[in-house]
């Protein structure tokens, strides 16, 4: 059965992008990942699942589809015409969590927004996650968890420090 994994970074005040969703605070936070990296990270995920506003902004972002060796998953409930890379589309969550509990062939990765990971939350259905802080006050923007009233109580498997801009905290929800 795959890990249903969350890797996150955000500010210190709780945020993954700021009010005009750039994370240039993020950018420039001094940190020495090591082996917590993101490219070795991504080396063990198969799936992807990502919210179709994280799907838009890395759409408008103009880079390359970075997840060429990864299935990728959006929900939405609207089509997506022209992707700009190869993925498929889901608008039950509820199937889709099955689907990816079905799965055997690697990790999946609750990629971007707090929105889908936190109803991922509220349906016990993420196993871990990594939140990387930024030794940022950014003031406002998105929230690493939008307020839903849902509540849970987690067990920190690990913090360290990663330099001056950077501290990692990994949870696990089981």
């Amino acid at each position: 059965m795959a890990r249903i994994v969350g890797y996150i970074a955000a500010s210190l005040d709780g945020f993954i992008a700021d009010e005009n969703e750039g994370l240039d605070w993020l950018y420039k936070a001094e940190a020495e990942l090591g082996e917590h990296h993101y490219d070795r990270f991504i080396e063990g995920i198969r799936t992807i699942v990502m919210g179709r506003s994280t799907y838009d902004w890395l759409a408008r972002s103009g880079m390359d589809w970075p997840y060429g060796r990864q299935r990728v998953l959006v929900v939405t409930s609207r089509p997506i015409e022209n992707p700009v890379g190869a993925l498929e589309t889901r608008s039950d969550i509820d199937a889709l969590i099955a689907e990816l509990r079905g799965l055997s062939d690697g990790d999946v990765w609750m990629l971007g927004g707090g929105t889908l990971q936190m109803a991922f939350i509220e349906r016990d259905a993420l196993d871990e996650i990594e939140v990387y802080l930024a030794s940022a006050i950014i003031g406002g923007g998105s929230p690493l968890f939008p307020p839903t009233g849902h509540k849970a109580t987690l067990r920190l498997l690990s913090a360290k420090s990663l330099g001056p801009g950077m501290a990692r905290l990994h949870y696990s929800f089981r």
